[in-house]
């Protein structure tokens, strides 16, 4: 087999590359026939995927305390890092076909800087220019998922039926799951209060203001209705206030100022 792949420091060749390019590490041993048999299709692989991923030969008798650290019990063992970490992994001589399949699951698709330009520019609401750049994205191809999603998002105030159908099919484990699923209940609470499908109570009003106010992108004024329907009926609309707040910061984010301004009183609302 070729020595092109083996490594010196897995620190440096593994671990820190992983961070700019994934890296799949095959662990090897001299003596191990398997070994000798996967080794020269993972190198066949590697060539024909050069910028995609990269790949790094470990042998175990050189390298046995990194396969210690590994748990590394049984070879050949492929794994592959992603951003210094484990991210998937398979044992065994697989024929090529199969380590074909398990590549297209396995490895981050490469990041469209055009959708992350969009990403950036929804985090401050910039909703139009965000659907002046994934339109285009989405109609060439509507399997990108992370596209559509943010498409989605760019459209929700504008037109919540097509943001939901955008969003329909987006399952656990999809890019961007998260905030297709925030997207799905927000939706379907602004549906509830068009319909003036909701029980009646006292906090009816201000709940269903709550919703408003999300359409009209007023996400504040929205929590802030949100966290009085928890404070005075916790439990109005099956948990619909808690559902809708954790929805309007999904599809904020975690970091945006209005999240971070009104989580701590969120969750003090429902734990008090």
């Amino acid at each position: 087999m070729s020595t092109k792949y083996e490594i010196d420091d897995f620190q440096k060749d593994v671990v820190e590359r992983s961070k700019t390019i994934p890296v799949l590490v095959d662990f090897w041993a001299d003596w191990c026939s398997p070994c000798r048999i996967l080794g020269p299709v993972l190198e066949r692989l590697a060539e024909r995927n050069a910028g995609t991923w990269v790949l790094a030969k470990v042998d175990t008798e050189r390298f046995q305390d990194i396969a210690r650290t590994y748990g590394i019990r049984s070879i050949p063992n492929v794994k592959l890092f992603v951003d210094g970490k484990v991210a998937n992994e398979f044992t065994g001589a697989l024929p090529e076909e199969m380590i074909l399949l398990w590549l297209k699951k396995a490895i981050p698709p490469k990041k469209n800087p055009a959708v992350e330009n969009a990403r950036e520019l929804l985090f401050t609401l910039k909703f139009t220019e965000a659907k002046t750049i994934l339109e285009p994205i989405v109609a060439a191809d509507t399997a990108n998922v992370s596209a559509r999603v943010l498409l989605a998002k760019a459209i929700l105030l504008s037109d919540p039926d097509r943001a939901a159908s955008l969003v329909k099919n987006v399952e656990p484990g999809d890019d961007d799951y998260e905030l297709a699923d925030a997207i799905r209940v927000i939706t379907a609470f602004h549906q509830r209060v068009l319909t003036d499908d909701l029980p009646a109570a006292n906090v009816k009003g201000v709940y269903a203001e709550a919703a408003r106010e999300v359409m009209k992108g007023n996400f504040d004024g929205s929590l802030e209705r949100l966290i009085r329907v928890i404070k005075e009926d916790r439990y109005y609309d099956d948990d619909g206030a808690r559902k809708a707040g954790i929805a309007v910061f999904k599809l904020l984010g975690e970091e945006h100022p209005i999240t971070l301004g009104r989580r701590r009183e969120f969750n003090g609302a429902l734990f008090r």
